[in-house]
């Protein structure tokens, strides 16, 4: 019998609930679906017991607090566990996960009535799983483990303190937040009001993911203006925006892109284009861990730009470069208690941490440079942001173990 009856089901109703945030919206949250997501879990989180329980109407987090029941003489950090409402802007509309269990690690898995499967010859992570009960799509949408899994572990954790009075902790500090996806989710979190001493983000991959290092992240938007004749009288008159597009592009390298880097290696990504020949746009995100190297790829941006339009002698080539977040071992490396604690919570229950730098960014980023040390842990998620996507439950369970483990790590009670 499993130690969190409630596990599973509590995943599977949050991941059929859409929330996908919009980059496009200038509401807070960006879409109503995560309104109304966040008003369900507010009441979800009253009904098992925990207080403070409210939604922010500055940053669109669900916040809630556990209180501590160690005799009063004992002060220990407060934890912060902190998960995201929002999936990718893949479909995530009508989400009927599917069951398999007791895999064997080396079958072919069909997902739904769709043409699609999971084959362990295109996805070597299933191997690993052989005795797993997994929870996969349909083929048709994403499954949203990212980060459902991370807030149905987090609530689940909670939820087993309150029921067992008996395991004596220090107080947690809960936060839900929206909009993670596209990067603002934490612009408008409120550190001292969160109150927590340190903290996690339980939003990570596979068993064992422990992440406290990330990329250096920025957007660069860029508007193409072109001037658009007759073919037939175009000679020394047209300027053609997509050929401008074009020019610029071929003036990054050619090798630092997603698809050819990896570890610590950084890239500029083309996510987005389109346009016509009078007026053209590009969308790239740019990542780096190092961050004078991050400062010089943002530099080459604006040097292309700059000698792109002095060659045109009128400006063109119009670029909006934005910082997203930036890495947050600069914060952490500077004490790593956090790290520390989390390491040793795994491996108490013989799980190897799995430390590397992510290819990515969490809410923890900007978090961490806001003060609160917020390392990242594992959620279980396989191939996410995509039809392929799958969690092992088991994996779920040690994710939820890892929360507790910690717990007790900090208030000296394992």
């Amino acid at each position: 019998m499993t130690k969190y009856p409630n596990l599973t089901s509590r995943f599977i109703k949050y991941v059929k609930k859409e929330t996908r945030s919009d980059e496009n919206s200038t509401t807070i949250p960006s879409t109503e679906s995560q309104v109304e997501f966040a008003a369900a879990l507010v009441e979800e989180l009253k009904v098992i017991g925990l207080q403070d329980v409210r939604l922010s109407s500055t940053s669109g987090y669900v916040f809630a607090t556990l209180p501590g029941n160690l005799p009063e003489n004992k002060e220990v950090k407060k934890i912060g566990l902190i998960a995201h409402m929002d999936t990718a802007d893949f479909n995530a509309r009508n989400i009927n996960p599917q069951f398999v269990r007791d895999y064997d690690g080396k079958s072919d898995i069909t997902l739904g009535d769709s043409q699609y499967k999971l084959s362990p010859s295109e996805f070597p992570s299933l191997k690993k799983y052989a005795g797993h009960d997994l929870v996969t799509t349909d083929g048709k949408t994403l499954l949203g483990a990212d980060d459902k899994a991370g807030i149905a572990e987090i609530i689940t954790a909670v939820e087993y303190l309150i029921e067992h009075p008996e395991i004596k902790h220090g107080e947690l500090r809960i936060g839900i937040g929206p909009d993670e996806e596209i990067g603002t989710g934490a612009d408008n979190f409120d550190v001292a009001d969160f109150g927590a001493d340190i903290a996690y983000t339980v939003d990570g991959g596979p068993l064992g993911e422990l992440e406290y290092e990330t990329f250096n992240a920025a957007q660069a938007k860029i508007e193409l203006i072109g001037k658009n004749v007759h073919p037939a009288t175009a000679k020394g008159v047209m300027i053609n925006a997509l050929q401008i597009a074009f020019d610029f592009h071929a003036q990054l390298p050619k090798r630092e892109v997603p698809e050819k880097t990896a570890g610590r290696e950084g890239f500029f990504h083309l996510v987005e284009m389109a346009g016509s020949v009078d007026k053209a746009k590009m969308v790239y995100i740019i990542r780096d861990h190092n961050r004078q190297k991050f400062e010089a790829r943002k530099c080459l941006f604006q040097e292309i730009v700059a000698e792109m339009n002095a060659s045109y002698g009128t400006k063109r080539v119009i670029l909006d470069l934005k910082d997203q977040y930036y890495n947050m071992r600069e914060v952490i490396e500077k004490d790593m208690t956090v790290v520390d604690i989390a390491e040793k919570a795994m491996k108490n229950l013989e799980i190897e941490p799995v430390i590397y730098p992510v290819r990515g960014g969490t809410d923890g980023s900007k978090i961490s440079f806001m003060g609160l040390p917020t390392p990242n842990l594992f959620a279980g998620g396989e191939n996410m942001h995509s039809r392929f996507e799958y969690i092992s439950v088991q994996v779920m369970e040690q994710a939820t173990s890892v929360i507790l483990e910690i717990v007790a790590e900090v208030a000296g009670t394992n």
